[in-house]
Formats: C-alpha cells, structure tokens, sequence
C-alpha cells in the first residue's frame, strides 16, 4: 500500500506551535472574514480542489479535443520512499524537507474545518485531565469523556487506537491469523512504545532516524527503553501469511510475515552496505568524509556515487593490470590466487572501515518494519475508506469533536461490508499500486512519449480481462445485491473503479498513438458500463464524436482496392451519421454532465451541416446559446513596493480605492484589484461581494441542506460530519437523482427564497456545521441576491454544482453583484422579465492575467443559462512607488 498511501508534510514556515510539535500541516482554507454591509465585499477563498473523477474542465476546441487530454487534474498520490535515506531533519518532524502536497480525504473534507493556533493547543491542555477512578479506560472512553493524562494516553496515539478498535470490532475477518497476532502485540506494548511508533508512522516511515534526534518527545520519558521494545522480536503462530487464493494480490514480500517480527528495525542489522549508509548523511557530513578519501562530486548524488566507486576500487597492482613475474608457472599462479585473495580481503576491509566510520557519524538509527507497517496502513484505509489520507486525518475525528460545534441531524452508519472478504481488499490495494504506476509514467516524469503511452497500454491489457469480470460482478451487485442505493459509494472500493480509470488512462494513450480503432473500441467499452466513473461519461462522449468524424472512415478500406472518391463521401457521411447519433445519446445520458452539453451541441449542429440535413429537421439549441461576455475597461491607481519589477509576472496587484470609503484616517484604503472594481460597480447601483465561489456554495447549501444529509447507506460514518463522504465524489449525483432533479424543478418554478428562509430559521440561531455555508452572509442580502436570478438560470447552476461539488468549486468569476428593478436602468429595465432585477458575474483581470480553464468553463455555463457575464480589465492610469 505504500504506493498509494499520500502524507502530506509540515512546512517548514509553519508558524503554528502546534504544527511544530505534532507535525501537521495547516491545509484548512484561508480564514473568512465576515462580509459587511458598508464595502459589500467578502475574502472567502475557495480552494479548487481537483477531484478524483473530474474530467476535462477546458471546453476545448476542435484542434485541442484531437488530443484527448480529458483529465486535466493530477490526482495520483505520493509513494513512500523506497530509497534507503534519512528521514529526520535538524529540528524534527517539522522541518522534514519532504514535498508538501495538500490533499483531503474524504473524511477530512466531511468534517469541520479545525482551525490550529495557539488557542486551540489551549483549549486542548484544558481537557487533558486525570484518568477515571475505575482505572484503565480505552482510547473510545477517552475520546467521549475528553479525559487526557501526560505519560498515559496522547490525541495521536488514542486516535490511532480508535481506529484499529473499530475495524477490528467490525471487520476483523479482512484480517489473517498473523496479522492478529501483531495487533495483539501492539496492544501490549506500553504507552510510550505506541507514542513513539506513532510519531515515526507519521513521518517518512521507510527512512531511518537517528535516535539522537527522538529524544524531544516530551512524552517519552525513556527513549532507549521505548525503541528496545520496539526492536524486541516476536513470535508468530506458524503457517502460511497469505492464503493461495490471495497471493497474486500480494506480490511485494513486504505484505508477507515470517514467523517472527519486529515493529521496527535496527542499523546494525539491516544496514550492510556503503551505499545504503552513505544516503544516511547529511550533505555537509557526505563533504567532509569525501575530503579525507579524497573524492569530488557537485551534489550529493554524485558525491555518494563517487564514494562507492572508491571503496569498490582494488587497491593493488591488480587494479591496474599488473601481475608478479615469475619464471615458474606453478608459483606464479600460486601468487596469483593468493594476491587476488589478499585484494579482495583489502577490499572488503576499505567497505567495513567506511562503513563504520559512517554508522560513527550517525549513531545508531532505527525505522519501522515494512510489514508491520504496511499493515497499520491497511487498517488505516479500511478505517477511512480511503486510499489516500494524510497524517492530519489521524486527528481529525478527535479536533472536530472537542471544536463543540452544531452538527446537522443524521443516521451514522458504518458498514461492515465494504469489502466482502480479504480477497477483495487485497485485489483493491493492488489497484491502487497499478493506478500509481500509470499516473507516474503520463504525469510525474514528463511527457511520457511514445514509450510511456505504449507501457500504459500494455499494463492496461495485462488487466483488461479481469476489468471486465469486475464490471460484470459489478452489474450483477447492483441488480440483485444492493438495495436502497448503497452501491454508488460502495462501488469506489472496488478494483474495477481503479481499473476503468487505467482504462480511460490507455484511451487517451492509445489516441497519442494514433491507435485510433483500438481507442474507439475501448471509448465505446468504457459508455457500455453505467457503474464506474460516471463523471467522465460527457469526455468519453465528445472524444468518441471526434473519432467517428474523423478517422473512423479511413479505417474501413475495401479488401482489394484503395478507396474512390465516391467512397471516400460514402464512407465519410456515414460516420458523420454515427457521431451526430453519438452526440444526440449524450446529450440525452442523464450522466453526461452539463458542462459538456455546449462542446456536443456545437458538433451536432456542424455535422447536421455537413449532412446537408433540411433546417426543420435540425437541432435547435437557441435557447442556449452562449452570449459572449462584456468587456469592460476600469481606470486605477497601482500600487508597487520600492525595489518590485514592474515587468514581474505576479497577478497580485495592490491599488488604491479612490471609490470606497477611507480609512480612520481618511486616507484612501489599499486594496486588492477586485475590491478596487467592486468599489467602481458599486457606484452603478450594483451590490455584491468578492466571494468567487463561496457564495454559489453557500447559497447551494441553503437550498440542498436536506438532501445532503438524507439517508445514503455508509456516507455517514462519524457524528461530526458536515457533508456525506461521498459529496467531493462522482457517487453523490445518481445516489441522489430523483431528489436533486426533484428540488431543481422546485427552484425553476421560484421556491428557491422559501428554501433559505426555512432553512435559515432552522439553523442560524445553532450556526449548524453544513459544507460551505457561510453563516456571515446576511440572509436578506441572500434572499435578494436569488430573487434578481432568473430561476431556470440559478437551477442550471446548481445542478453543475451538484453533478460535480468538488471539481465545480474553483474558477467561478470573483464578483457577483445584483440590483433590484428600481435600480435598473431604463434599457435592462426593458429587458427584465416578471419584474426581476439583475445578476452579473465579474472576471477581474489586471496585466499578466489570463483565464484559466476552469475560468472558461464557468463562464460557459453561466452564458448559456442567460446570466450575464463581464470581463473587466484593470488598467493602471497612473503607478505610484510605496515603501
């Protein structure tokens, strides 16, 4: 499982004494600040999350569709390191020099955001308190009890805890005999041993640490009995680790126990080579001992390189060729054998002195025993219901239930069959292991070239037969097995979720190849299955179009003869005929997401043109027509610091807001370029915020509140959850279909003010914990805000948030500004319908600020529901120095 498992690192400007101690990384969402009434400004940023299952955000045109790149989003996780290197930085875990990659699992994004500062370490050392009178208590009793004592139990070790005991009071079946037994161990050891594993099972746990850099625990009061514990070998009952029936899913020794284990491994035992123990030093210790043997390199690859090289050197006349004279054929191979004995005896002793000299420098290291390791990994994942987690998740639970928050009413459910049986979870991680290696040959080494696509293909065949034995079993389950909608969310802990995206992954190589009947095939495979994937059906449809209008028809040649010129058109108008059938079973796929209804109507009517088909029997898409944004021009004052090229290309520009109110002072205030052009619009009569998409989520939560937590078996696993697990996920939207599609006829026919108001008065008083619902916006404001939407355009949003909520919530435009009828002018006064008001939607560009795809995206969709749209530049009038 380390292939998959994603830890995201400390950074090292962290100012959090909390994320110093404990190793976290902050990746909560930047504080809001609450909207007010005077400046009609908000600065919540939304972070654009990229979804596991979000398809192509770019509506491309025709010459970038050819190259397929229908999944924009990088979503493979981080591999575990499996060099032998040093895991320990100079202070500690929080100066681990590790890549920072900041990624929510699904748990994560269901809870509240827990904000870390130093008020929070104090509310957590207020609950810390002495144990229960009726003595031990469990990591559970500590958990509702809020019951802590220093030297005794720890938020990190009482979490990890829980999580064991709850797969194991549930699912112990997904585990062998074996494997019991080490858990049984773990138990046994003392506290101190648990908060030391626990510490090093957060960091880089195949690298060694020096026990020199352990000793700042201050948890652990006896650092050298707690690792001797966790060296100490352990028996195991005899027998097989892994079934016959299992083994193809565990192919890395590292999953397989011997009959005795270890929680961890020593240096001396484990460490025999020059080049193992060379990674351990740091790069000034690598020069210095390089200095006294008298080698050179540039870095510190190159210096390790060159060291090995040396201490494989034969140190004898041999080395060069040279052999003893002798006039006596006996004695000379007699002096031959032994000078070869004697070289390689120097040479074994110039590796065992370096050796040592290394091992001297670093002291004695220790590091967590791969298979125990991967072990905890699988409870972990069993736990979480994720691949990918991150060393905050081990926390979480715990910070969202001591953050006395409101939560909204709902059925827990956890359920025991995620995976049926050892076999499934094994087949799962192996998945995984394979997805990652897909992802790091197409997305984290380059380009991958004609090589690459041709490895993804055939690792791709190599599982084809099994992917379609999966998605038979698949469609069986969903026949005859599951009831009341449970297998949507269940379906993402399949192996054939992970084996239909290599297979969407070999599509999209097998079109750089130029492979383009094999590509259509395996298009037209991946439509035919329902289950997996769904999100992607819209990038599987377009790229199927394109294929069928333009390289299908040079692939059916006539046996004998080339192709006329009358065949050529033959053959060319009739699959145009199957891409425009393509396009129209698109568009009428309940799954085939709105954003990609422009692209296929766009081609549809082109190929209704090509075929010379009568205009009263074309498609007509006129009421969604795209209305190409505004431009507008706003004049400022921009601000640079002293010493700041004025050529850099940093977007972020400070102005001055000559249109907003001043400062205490009366000095004009320094604002952001999008406040400098809310404070121009808002004396055109328009309100609003700079809210990018926080206001769309909230306003999505207002009116989707009850239909987010509606009962859905297993999305709901903890009390502390403000969202179904499966929200951020492609299993959200046909779960809830009915309802959704039910609540978005509600708001087309004008409930949509009756929604907030009801639940405004549910919820406010408590300030419930609802996903993206911002308690700061004033209900009024919301109220007149939707009351200015056209209902079919503010349905239209919603449902492309709801089809994908993860994926949707980056690139919405930074205003959205409203105005009641009275403050119309006289020419959109004409133009209002049922005397509604107006909503526009701002995209602030300053110099070097391009519209990204997402950007695009949005703006299609919000053109083609009829709201408007304007791109405002931000052009600097005059440019004044600041310190």
């Amino acid at each position: 499982m380390d292939r998959f498992v994603k830890r995201t690192r400390p950074s090292q400007t962290s100012n959090s004494p909390l994320a110093l101690t404990a190793g976290w990384t902050n990746t909560n969402k930047r504080p809001e600040r609450p909207p007010t009434k005077k400046r009609r400004t908000d600065q919540i940023r939304q972070k654009s999350d990229a979804g596991d299952d979000d398809s192509s955000t770019a509506l491309n045109s025709d010459q970038k569709e050819d190259l397929f790149l229908a999944d924009q989003n990088r979503d493979s996780p981080l591999v575990r390191d499996g060099k032998t290197g040093s895991g320990d930085a100079e202070d500690g875990d929080a100066t681990e020099t590790a890549l920072a990659v900041q990624h929510h699992t699904a748990l994560e994004d269901s809870l509240p955001e827990v904000k870390i500062d130093n008020d929070v370490i104090e509310e957590y050392k207020k609950l810390k308190s002495s144990q229960a009178e009726n003595g031990e208590v469990s990591a559970e009793t500590r958990l509702q009890t809020r019951k802590w004592i220093r030297g005794q139990s720890s938020i990190y070790v009482d979490a990890f805890n829980l999580a064991l005991g709850t797969v194991l009071q549930d699912e112990a079946h997904l585990f062998e005999e074996k494997e019991n037994c080490v858990l049984e161990n773990w138990r046994a050891l003392s506290y101190e041993a648990q908060y030391l594993y626990v510490r090093l099972f957060l960091r880089k746990t195949a690298s060694w640490h020096r026990l020199e850099r352990l000793k700042h625990y201050s948890d652990i009061s006896d650092i050298e009995k707690a690792i001797e514990s966790l060296l100490e070998p352990r028996a195991l009952p005899e027998g097989q680790s892994v079934k016959k029936s299992d083994e193809e899913f565990v192919a890395e020794p590292g999953h397989v126990f011997a009959d005795t284990f270890a929680f961890a491994d020593d240096s001396a035992s484990h460490i025999k080579t020059v080049e193992q123990a060379a990674h351990l030093l740091s790069l000034d210790e690598l020069k210095t001992l390089a200095k006294d043997a008298k080698v050179q390199g540039k870095n510190k690859e190159d210096l390790i390189k060159a060291f090995c090289r040396m201490c494989s050197q034969q140190s004898s006349l041999m080395s060069v060729g040279l052999r003893r004279s002798s006039t006596n054929a006996s004695m000379q191979s007699l002096d031959s054998t032994s000078e070869e004995a004697n070289t390689e005896k120097q040479d074994t002793n110039r590796k065992a002195h370096f050796l040592d000299k290394i091992l001297a420098i670093t002291g004695p290291l220790v590091r967590l025993s791969e298979s125990v390791f991967k072990l905890f990994e699988r409870v972990h994942l069993v736990f979480y219901r994720s691949t990918e987690w991150t060393e905050k998740s081990l926390t979480t639970i715990i910070l969202a239930k001591i953050s006395r928050r409101n939560f909204p009413e709902y059925v827990v459910c956890r359920s025991a069959n995620i995976f049926p049986s050892r076999r499934y979870l094994l087949e799962f991680e192996n998945s995984m292991r394979l997805q990652f290696e897909v992802d790091t040959i197409l997305e984290f080494n380059g380009p991958p070239g004609a090589e690459g696509n041709r490895k993804v293909v055939e690792m791709f065949e190599s599982i084809a037969p099994r992917w379609r034995e999966l998605l038979a079993e698949a469609q069986k389950m969903e026949n005859t097995g599951y009831e009341f909608g449970e297998g949507g969310y269940l379906r993402r802990f399949n192996a054939g979720h992970a084996y239909t995206r290599i297979a969407h992954k070999a599509a999209e190589a097998l079109g750089r190849l130029h492979r383009y009947q094999d590509e259509y095939d395996l298009l037209a495979e991946l439509l035919s299955q329902q289950l997996f994937h769904p999100s992607r059906r819209g990038a599987w449809y377009k790229r199927k179009a394109l294929v069928e209008e333009r390289y299908m028809w040079e692939l059916e040649e006539p046996p004998t003869t080339a192709f006329s010129e009358a065949q050529k058109n033959l053959q060319k108008k009739r699959w145009r005929q199957i891409a425009l059938a393509t396009c129209e079973t698109a568009l009428q796929d309940p799954n085939c997401h709105l954003i990609y209804h422009y692209d296929l109507q766009k081609r549809l009517i082109r190929l209704e043109k090509q075929l010379n088909i009568p205009r009263r029997q074309q498609h007509n898409f006129d009421h969604a027509r795209l209305r190409d944004p505004e431009e507008h021009t706003i004049e400022g004052i921009q601000l640079v610091r002293e010493g700041a090229g004025r050529g850099q290309g940093s977007t972020k520009t400070i102005w001055l807001d000559e249109l907003g109110d001043p400062d205490d002072k009366g000095n004009l205030m320094h604002v952001s370029v999008e406040e400098m052009c809310l404070s121009f619009y808002r004396t055109q009569g328009w309100k609003g915020y700079h809210s990018e998409g926080g206001i769309l989520r909230t306003l999505f939560a207002y009116l989707f509140c009850d239909i987010l937590f509606i009962f859905v078996p297993n999305v709901f696993q903890t009390a502390y959850q403000t969202c179904p697990l499966d929200l951020h996920t492609d299993a959200f939207y046909p779960a809830r279909a009915s309802e959704i599609n039910h609540r978005l006829v509600e708001i087309s026919n004008g409930g949509a003010v009756d929604l907030i108001r009801r639940v405004n008065e549910q919820h406010r008083e408590r300030r419930t914990c609802i996903v993206g619902l911002n308690w700061d916006y004033e209900v009024e404001d919301l109220i007149q805000l939707v009351s200015c939407f056209e209902s079919e355009a503010l349905a239209a949003i919603c449902k492309v948030i709801a089809q994908d909520y993860k994926a949707r919530g980056g690139g919405v435009p930074d205003l959205i500004l409203w105005r009641t009828t009275h403050e119309l002018s006289d020419d959109r006064e004409e133009q209002s319908e049922n005397g509604k008001g107006e909503v526009m939607f701002v995209e602030v560009k300053s110099a070097n600020d391009r519209l990204s795809d997402t950007q695009r995206l949005w703006i299609h969709v919000l053109s083609a529901a009829g709201v408007r749209v304007v791109l405002c530049n931000a052009v600097a009038k005059e440019v004044k120095t600041i310190d």
